[in-house]
């Protein structure tokens, strides 16, 4: 009974094959190589006029199928170590072949899906952009502990305090411009992403006055709840290092 299907739907003898062995729900690992080749050679012969170059292929596949046709036809050999199966290279090549062409189909249909999705510029809200994650206070400052910075901030208060002088003290007071919480943020956070890592006493020792040391003090927590810095210390007890986390421009 002849095949009547044209060439052009396949890709090659290997797909013929394997249409075939579907078509016969035939086990792959054991064809009936004697129907499936006289099936493959009336396909053949129902082809009309096709490329040569395509219908060499075809003529090839179907030598190896009539060369296996005739192994299996001879009485198997008495001697050890002769070949085995004779269906069991085109076996291999057929599986093969079923792999590559399953996953060429499945990149073919997500192309085909990807190509029904249409995309569109981005329209997040302004406030959305705007929005930053809070800072984990205690992430940021790990084993340091705001007592221990009040210890140092107040130990530095004390020292400024011992250094006025009690005579001097007495005389008309020099009002000190103001110093912006804002100004001073800055100048903090430029100091410290300039040196990388600094000691917290020696920053608030390097103010010239209480004011400055109570700003400088609030800079550090509030450059710390921003995120652009960061507080540890190598031992405990040990000095306390502002470090910054912000990438050198």
């Amino acid at each position: 009974m002849a095949i009547d299907v044209k060439l052009n739907i396949f890709e090659g003898p290997l797909d013929l094959l394997l249409h075939l062995i579907e078509k016969n729900k035939v086990d792959i690992y054991d064809i009936p190589i004697s129907e499936i080749t006289k099936q493959y050679l009336e396909y053949i012969r129902a082809m009309e006029k096709e490329d040569l170059d395509v219908m060499s292929e075809f003529l090839v596949m179907a030598a190896e199928l009539l060369e296996i046709k005739a192994k299996m036809l001879l009485p198997a050999p008495e001697e050890e170590g002769e070949e085995g199966d004779p269906r069991e290279e085109l076996v291999r090549r057929l599986i093969e072949y079923k792999i590559y062409k399953y996953a060429s189909n499945e990149l073919k249909k997500q192309k085909e899906e990807a190509g029904k999705s249409i995309f569109k510029q981005q329209q997040i809200p302004e406030e959305v952009l705007a929005y930053r994650e809070e800072i984990d206070l205690a992430q940021v400052l790990e084993d340091v502990t705001l007592e221990k910075l009040r210890e140092v901030f107040q130990f530095v208060m004390r020292k400024k305090e011992n250094k006025i002088d009690p005579i001097r003290s007495n005389f008309g007071e020099i009002k000190q411009e103001e110093i912006k919480l804002e100004d001073k943020m800055i100048e903090v956070g430029e100091y410290i992403q300039k040196h990388r890592k600094v000691s917290f006493f020696h920053l608030l020792e390097g103010q010239n006055s209480k004011e400055a040391v109570v700003v400088t003090f609030l800079s550090v927590l509030e450059l710390m709840k921003m995120g652009r810095i960061h507080a540890g210390q190598n031992e405990i007890g040990g000095d306390i290092l502002i470090e910054t986390l912000e990438q050198m421009v």
